[in-house]
């Protein structure tokens, strides 16, 4: 009986591991900037591709939850990071529903596309509102090196999907 339960929690972690590397991710503060030119949004990735592939493993109240800690590591006003991973979740849904043959480049350069707009509106808004400074060269890397990196992630994302959360018709 304990051999079942151990399974079963495993097997529960495994298929739980994208949320519980989502709130790793955004209590190690949302950029992975240690080097100076260095810098990736890793929730941004990890929000677009599962909400785009599959939807029911973050679901959008622990996004918005994710968004809510993550302001307050990193010291955002509440609720700006929130407002920018729900945007992401409006970005992938869209371009889930009008995708008739999904095609991993093509994700690629609409999660450009949605991070430009993300960024831009979010960075717009803590300038505007908040009178937040903002350095643009650490902008530019971080919007480069996180959609360098999605390819990447997405397909070890592709790898463990195909691997442990394959659905069994029985």
């Amino acid at each position: 009986m304990s051999e079942f339960a151990k399974g079963n929690i495993i097997n529960n972690l495994i298929r739980l591991a994208p949320l519980i590397i989502l709130f790793i991710a955004v209590l190690n503060e949302s950029d992975l900037n240690y080097l100076e030119i260095f810098s990736l949004n890793f929730p941004f990735i990890l929000i677009f591709y599962w909400s785009l592939r599959k939807t029911e493993l973050l679901g959008y109240g622990f996004i918005f939850l994710a968004g809510l800690i993550n302001d307050v590591v990193t010291g955002f006003p509440i609720g700006i990071s929130s407002f920018n991973y729900l945007m992401i979740c409006g970005f992938a849904a869209y371009l889930r529903t009008i995708t008739l043959r999904p095609s991993m480049v093509k994700d690629w350069f609409f999660f450009l596309f949605t991070i430009l707009v993300v960024n831009s509106l979010s960075y717009s808004t803590l300038n505007v509102f908040f009178s937040i400074d903002l350095n643009y060269k650490n902008l530019f890397f971080n919007i480069f090196f996180t959609f360098i990196f999605y390819i990447i992630f997405a397909n070890l994302f592709l790898i463990y999907q195909n691997k442990y959360l394959r659905e069994s018709n029985d």
